[in-house]
C-alpha cells in the first residue's frame, strides 16, 4: 500500500481503525516538519518495531513564545513527505491549525517541576503548548508506541511523565540525537543559520563534552565544571549567547550543585536568532 496523506482527525482515525483490525502495532512520531536525518531515524525505528507507522506534520502554534519564531519556521510539505515515504511511513497526518484547534482550546495540559528550569525558564507556556497538542495527537492516532528524539530531552522528560500520570496505554520511546559529522545535533532551525553561525556551531557540542571531561576529571562541584566550556564558548566567533549550561538530575531535571548521580548536561545557546538546544548524558563514576 502506499504512503497515504490525510488532513482531517476523522479520516486518520479510520485509517489507524482499520490498522487495527489487522493486529498491527500503531506507531505514531510526532514532527512540525522540516524533516531532517534525525527525524528519519525516527520514522525508521518505528517502521522497524510497528506495523503501522503514522507522521503527524503540523508546526502547533500554542508551543511557540514569539510570534516571529512560528512564522520564521521552516515549511517544507513535499520535501517531508518525500523523506517519510522513504523512511516506510504507512500514513501522514497533516492537520491544519483549525482542525487541531477549531474554537477556543479551554483545555490544556501541563506537567509542573519538570517545566521550571532549563527550557522552560524561558519560554513560558511553551511546554503546555507541546504536552496539549502531543496528548491531542496521541488521543487522536490511539498509538501504542510513539517515537521522540533524545535531542529534546526536556521534552521527552515531561511527556513520559505526562503519559505516567495520566495513565496513556502508549510506551514513549526515546531515540538517540542525530548528528551531523562535526558533532551538531540535527535540528530544522539549522538551515536558519549563516554559513558563519553554521561552522561556529558545532562549539556548542563540543562545550558539552568539555564539561563531561571536567567531571569525569573529579570537578563534581557544576560551577567549576562549566568555566573551561564557558570559557571556550567565549572565543568562538560569530560568538553564541548562552541562555543556560546546567547539570541537572536526570529524573527531575533540578539543578544540581554537586554531581553524585546520573545527570543530564544541557545547553542553550543563540546563534544570531536562531535558538539551538543539545544535551549529553553523564553517569557519575561510583565509589
Amino acid at each position: 500500500m502506499s504512503m497515504r496523506v490525510v488532513d482531517s482527525i476523522p479520516a486518520i482515525r479510520a485509517l489507524v481503525s482499520e490498522a487495527r483490525k489487522t493486529g498491527s502495532t500503531i506507531g505514531l512520531v510526532p514532527t512540525m516538519g522540516a524533516l531532517h536525518a534525525g527525524h528519519r531515524r525516527l520514522v525508521e525505528v518505528a517502521r522497524g518495531e510497528c506495523g503501522f507507522v503514522v507522521v503527524t506534520i503540523f508546526v502547533n502554534p500554542t508551543q511557540f513564545n514569539q510570534a516571529s519564531d512560528f512564522e520564521k519556521y521552516p515549511r517544507t510539505l513535499e520535501a517531508d513527505l518525500a523523506v517519510c515515504a522513504e523512511a516506510g511511513a504507512d500514513v501522514i497526518f497533516a492537520p491544519s491549525a483549525h482542525e487541531m484547534y477549531p474554537g477556543p482550546q479551554y483545555t490544556t495540559v501541563e506537567v509542573s517541576t519538570l517545566g521550571e528550569h532549563l527550557c522552560g525558564k524561558f519560554r513560558p507556556g511553551h511546554f503546555r503548548g507541546v504536552a496539549t497538542v502531543v496528548s491531542k495527537l496521541l488521543n487522536i492516532a490511539q498509538a501504542d508506541r510513539a517515537y521522540f528524539g533524545e535531542k529534546d530531552a526536556q521534552q521527552l522528560a515531561i511527556i513520559q511523565r505526562m503519559v505516567a500520570d495520566l495513565d496513556m496505554a502508549v510506551r514513549i520511546v526515546p531515540v538517540p540525537t542525530v548528528r551531523e559529522a562535526d558533532g551538531l545535533a540535527m535540528s530544522s532551525r539549522n538551515v536558519r543559520l549563516s554559513a558563519e553561525e553554521r561552522a561556529a556551531a558545532p562549539a556548542v557540542y563540543r562545550a558539552l563534552q568539555m564539561v563531561a571531561v571536567e567531571l569525569t576529571a573529579g570537578r563534581t562541584n557544576v560551577e567549576e565544571a562549566k568555566q573551561a566550556a564557558l570559557a571556550m564558548l567565549a572565543a568562538v566567533r560569530p560568538q553564541p549567547k548562552v541562555e543556560y549550561l546546567d547539570i541537572v538530575d536526570m529524573v527531575t531535571l533540578a539543578p544540581l550543585a554537586h554531581v553524585d548521580r546520573e545527570a543530564l548536561i544541557a545547553i542553550a545557546v543563540w546563534m544570531g536568532d536562531v535558538r539551538l538546544i543539545d544535551n549529553l548524558r553523564y553517569a557519575a563514576a561510583r565509589a
